[in-house]
C-alpha cells in the first residue's frame, strides 16, 4: 500500500487497491499531504467498527478538485476530507451545507446518491479543542487569528463570530482576502468587535498583546526552516497560544510562545475533534472519539 497515492491512482480500483485487501474508501485529499495523520485515527476507527475499508492520502493539485471528486465518486468512496489549500476550491464542486457555506469553507464530503455534500467540522472542531486544550469556553476569549484567509482561518474566524467572542482580530499578508470575510463577519455579528490588520501593520503588536488567544491558522511552520508567523515581540506570558499546525507538534511559534511561560497546545486536539465530527457524517450515530485519541497518543 502506497503512503500517498496521487490523481492518476483513482483511474481504477485494480490501481487503487493493488496489493491491498480492504478498497480504499475514504480519503484526504491536499497537496502536499504526506504529513497528514489522518489515516492513523480514521483507519483505528473503521478498523474498530469492522469497516471493511481503508483510509488513504491523495495527493491533488489545485485546479483537480472536481475531477478528483468525479473520480472517488465513480470507484465508489464514501466520502473524503479536505485541507489546504484545496478547503476553498471544494466549496465550488460540491452542495454545501448551510454550516459549512455560514463558515466559508469546506473541510468534509459525502458522495451520497443523489449529490456531493460539503461540511465543515473545522470550525466546531477548533471550540472543542481550546475547551479541552485550555479550559475555557471559546466564548470568553478575546481572540487573534494569524493567516486567517485560508479555508481553515475563515472557518476559525467565522466559528469565533458564532460564538460571539469579545474580540476578533484577523491577520494576513494579503489583506484583500480578508475584505469579504470581515465585511460578512460585521454584518451577521453586532457583539463582537472584529479587526483585519495585515502582519506588516503598526497596530499588530497593540493588537496581539490585548488578545487572549493567539491562533496560527497558516502553514508557516509546517517547514523546518520556517520562521514563527508572529515576531516574540507580539507574545505575552499571559497569551494561550494554539497552532493549528500538528507536526512538527512543536512549531516556531510555539517554541517562542513556551520560552515565554504561555500556555501553548498544537492541532492534534482539533484534528481529533474534526475528525470524529467528519467520522460522523458518514456514519451517523458512531462515536469514535475515544478510539480517535487512542490512535493519536503516539503523535503527542
Amino acid at each position: 500500500m502506497k503512503q500517498v497515492y496521487t490523481f492518476e491512482d483513482l483511474a481504477s480500483r485494480d490501481q487503487l487497491d493493488a496489493g491491498c485487501t480492504k478498497p480504499a474508501r475514504l480519503a484526504v485529499i491536499g497537496h502536499p499531504i504526506a504529513h497528514s495523520a489522518s489515516p492513523k485515527m480514521h483507519q483505528a476507527a473503521l478498523d474498530s467498527l469492522g469497516i471493511q475499508a481503508r483510509y488513504v492520502r491523495i495527493d491533488i493539485q489545485p485546479g483537480q478538485v472536481a475531477a478528483a471528486f468525479a473520480q472517488m465518486r465513480a470507484l465508489g468512496f464514501i466520502g473524503c476530507n479536505i485541507t489546504v489549500p484545496h478547503k476553498l476550491e471544494a466549496m465550488a464542486c460540491c452542495d454545501v451545507s448551510p454550516e459549512a457555506f455560514a463558515l466559508g469553507a469546506v473541510n468534509t464530503i459525502r458522495f451520497d446518491s443523489d449529490t456531493t455534500r460539503g461540511f465543515n467540522t473545522d470550525g466546531p472542531g477548533f471550540a472543542l479543542a481550546i475547551e479541552e486544550d485550555f479550559n475555557v469556553p471559546l466564548a470568553s476569549l478575546s481572540v487573534l487569528i494569524a493567516g486567517a484567509g485560508g479555508g481553515a482561518g475563515q472557518a476559525i474566524a467565522t466559528q469565533c463570530c458564532l460564538q460571539s467572542v469579545r474580540k476578533l482580530v484577523m491577520v494576513n499578508r494579503s489583506l484583500d482576502k480578508l475584505a469579504n470575510l470581515t465585511e460578512r463577519l460585521r454584518t451577521s455579528n453586532r457583539t463582537t468587535n472584529i479587526t483585519a490588520l495585515s502582519f506588516d501593520d503598526p497596530a499588530l503588536l497593540k493588537a496581539c498583546l490585548s488578545c487572549d488567544l493567539i491562533v496560527n491558522t497558516s502553514s508557516v511552520g509546517l517547514k523546518p526552516s520556517d520562521p514563527s508567523i508572529l515576531p516574540v515581540s507580539c507574545l505575552s506570558s499571559d497569551h494561550l497560544v494554539y497552532d493549528t499546525i500538528y507536526q512538527p507538534p512543536l512549531t516556531p511559534l510555539l517554541v517562542a510562545a513556551e520560552n515565554l511561560g504561555c500556555k501553548t497546545a498544537n492541532g492534534l486536539s482539533m484534528l481529533i475533534h474534526q475528525g470524529t465530527l467528519a467520522f460522523q457524517h458518514w456514519f451517523p450515530g458512531t462515536s469514535p472519539l475515544a478510539v480517535m485519541r487512542d490512535a493519536m497518543r503516539t503523535l503527542e
